[in-house]
C-alpha cells in the first residue's frame, strides 16, 4: 500500500472543484477558498481530496439488536445460565430474560426451591400447550417482534397465560379477533372462555350471531355445543333469515347433526335427512312421548326453550309441523296457545294498539325476529308470512330507501286487516352485508324505535348511501306488535265488562 500522500496525487481532481485547507505551517485560513475554479492550494503543493475518494472498506451492516440477541442468545443458547425441561425438549435460557415472564419472577425473586436451581423441570398441566408453542413464547422473550400463525394462536395463548405474559396474551387476542371465520370461530370461542378473553368471546358470539342463520353450514353446526347454541338462540340479535320457523328448522339441523357427527352430505339434503330420521324413530319406537322428554333430547331442552314460538303458530302450516314433528313438549305449546288467544282478545276488545312506552328488556326478550336477503340492487316489497293481530306490515326496498307502510285497504291481504285508527309498533332494523370469511363489510342499524301508524300510512325507516352499500346485502327486523306484560291491564275482564249490550 502506498503513503497517504500518493494516494492522493493519485486521484485527478476535477477544475470546478472547491478547495478549503488549513495550511500546516501557519494555521491561517487558506485564502484559496475566494478563487473558485483554483485546484491548489497556494502554501501547500498537494491537492485536497473529499473523504468520499478516500479509500476507507465499507463495513457489513451488523444484525439489529434484537435479531443478534434472539440468534444468540436463544437460539444458540450462549452464556445460558439456567436450563428449562419440558415436553421433551431442552431450553438453555438466562434469568434476566425468563424474569420478563410473572411465572418465572416469582419463582425466582421467592423462597421456591427453584429459585437457585440450574435445571428446571416444567410440568405442562394444559393439553392445548406443545413444544412448538412453548418455543414461540421463550423465543418472545428475547426479540421485539412475534409473527403467531392464525392455526397455532390457541396454542401459543395456552402457553403465554401458563407463563404470565400479558404483552404476548394480548397479541394472540388481537389475531383471534382478526381471523375469525367458520373454521376459528368455535375454537377461539372456546379458547378465549378458558383463558378469559372476553373481547375474543363477543367478537366470536357476534360472528355468530350473524352467520349462523345467513350462511348455514354443516361442519359448524357439528362443532357448536348446546352452551354456545342456546346464548346464539335466545339473543335478538340473531340475524334471522325469512321468519322464526327457519329458527327452529335450524335447530332441528343442528340437533340431529349432534346425535350423528358421522353424517356427510350437502346442506339441502341436511333436512330432509333429518326429518327421516325423526319419523323413522317415532316409528320404529312406537313412541308418542315428545322427543325432548327422551333420554336422547333431554340435553337440547335448555336450547330449544328459548325458540320464540308465539311466532311460530301464528302460521297455521308452521303449526302443523310443529305437530307433526312431535319434539317439542305439548305443554310448551299448549302454554304459548294461551298466551296468544289473551293476546288477541287484548287487541279486538281491550283496545291494545300495540306498545307505546320504550320497554327494551320486553322487546329483547319476546320481539319478533325475521330477515331478508337481497341479492342485488333494485325494487324490492315484502312482507312476513303469520297472523300479526291485524297489522299487515309491507316493506319496501326502492331508491336506497327502506319503507314501513300499514297496509288496510291499499294493497290485497290474505288475513284479517285491524281497522283500527292508529297502532303502535316497536321495531328495530339492521343491514348488513359480508365478505367471504363472515366478517361485516357494512352495515347500519335503527336502534330502538317506536313508531306509530295510521291506516294506509307510509313511513320512511332508513334512507340509505349508495357508497356504503354491497349486495347481497341482509335485512334483519325485530317487532313488537303487541304491548308489553307492563302495559297492559290485565287478562281478567272486570265483572262490570263481561256484558256488553248490542245495539
Amino acid at each position: 500500500m502506498g503513503s497517504l500522500g500518493s494516494r492522493f496525487q493519485s486521484s485527478p481532481r476535477g477544475p470546478e472543484e472547491a478547495v478549503e485547507r488549513q495550511c500546516a505551517g501557519n494555521r491561517h485560513s487558506c485564502e484559496c477558498r475566494k478563487r473558485k475554479r483554483s485546484s491548489h492550494c497556494e502554501c501547500d503543493s498537494e491537492p485536497e481530496e473529499e473523504d468520499s475518494q478516500l479509500d476507507t472498506p465499507r463495513r457489513k451492516k451488523l444484525k439489529s439488536t434484537s435479531k443478534y440477541i434472539y440468534q444468540t442468545l436463544f437460539l444458540n443458547g450462549e452464556n445460558s445460565d439456567i436450563q428449562i425441561r419440558a415436553l421433551g425438549q431442552e431450553w438453555n435460557l438466562h434469568k434476566i430474560y425468563l424474569c420478563q415472564s410473572g411465572y418465572f419472577s416469582s419463582m425466582f425473586s421467592g423462597s421456591w426451591k427453584e429459585s437457585n436451581m440450574m435445571v428446571i423441570e416444567l410440568e405442562i398441566p394444559d393439553q392445548n400447550i406443545d413444544m412448538e408453542a412453548l418455543q414461540v413464547v421463550f423465543g418472545s422473550l428475547y426479540r421485539d417482534d412475534v409473527l403467531i400463525k392464525p392455526s397455532r394462536v390457541v396454542n401459543v395463548l395456552a402457553a403465554a397465560c401458563m407463563l404470565q405474559l400479558d404483552g404476548l396474551i394480548q397479541q394472540c387476542g388481537e389475531t383471534m379477533k382478526e381471523n375469525v371465520n367458520v373454521k376459528t370461530v368455535c375454537s377461539y370461542y372456546n379458547a378465549a372462555t378458558m383463558y378469559g378473553l372476553d373481547s375474543v368471546m363477543k367478537k366470536c358470539l357476534e360472528w355468530l350471531l350473524n352467520n349462523l342463520m345467513t350462511h348455514q353450514n354443516v361442519d359448524l353446526m357439528k362443532e357448536l355445543g348446546a352452551e354456545i347454541m342456546e346464548q346464539l338462540i335466545q339473543s335478538s340479535d340473531l340475524f334471522v333469515m325469512q321468519v322464526e320457523m327457519d329458527v327452529y328448522t335450524a335447530l332441528k339441523k343442528w340437533m340431529f347433526l349432534q346425535l350423528n357427527p358421522s353424517w356427510d352430505g350437502p346442506i339441502k339434503q341436511l333436512l330432509l335427512d333429518a326429518d327421516a330420521w325423526l319419523c323413522k324413530r317415532r316409528s320404529e319406537a312406537g313412541e308418542e312421548e315428545p322427543f325432548l322428554n327422551t333420554d336422547d333430547g333431554m340435553p337440547f331442552v335448555p336450547v330449544f326453550r328459548h325458540i320464540r314460538l308465539q311466532y311460530i303458530i301464528n302460521d297455521l302450516a308452521s303449526a302443523r309441523l310443529l305437530e307433526r314433528d312431535n319434539i317439542l313438549p305439548p305443554e310448551w305449546l299448549s302454554a304459548v296457545y294461551k298466551q296468544q288467544w289473551f293476546a288477541m282478545l287484548r287487541t279486538e276488545h281491550d283496545n291494545d294498539n300495540g306498545p307505546q312506552e320504550a320497554n327494551k328488556e320486553e322487546f329483547e326478550l319476546n320481539s319478533m325476529r325475521c330477515g331478508r336477503k337481497l341479492t342485488k340492487d333494485g325494487d324490492y316489497c315484502w312482507r312476513w308470512t303469520g297472523f300479526n293481530y291485524g297489522f299487515d306490515l309491507l316493506v319496501t326496498y326502492t331508491n336506497r330507501f327502506i319503507i314501513f307502510k300499514r297496509n288496510t285497504l291499499s294493497q290485497p291481504c290474505g288475513g284479517a286487516v285491524s281497522l283500527q285508527p292508529r297502532r303502535h309498533l316497536a321495531y328495530r332494523l339492521r343491514l348488513a352485508s359480508f365478505d367471504n370469511s363472515g366478517k361485516v363489510v357494512c352495515s347500519r342499524s335503527t336502534g330502538y324505535q317506536l313508531v306509530t301508524l295510521e291506516k294506509d300510512q307510509e313511513y320512511v325507516v332508513m334512507n340509505l348511501d349508495s357508497r356504503l352499500l354491497s349486495f347481497p346485502l341482509y335485512v334483519c327486523c325485530n317487532f313488537l306488535y303487541t304491548s308489553p306484560s307492563s302495559e297492559r291491564r290485565g287478562d281478567t275482564p272486570e265483572p262490570e265488562n263481561s256484558a256488553r249490550s248490542v245495539s
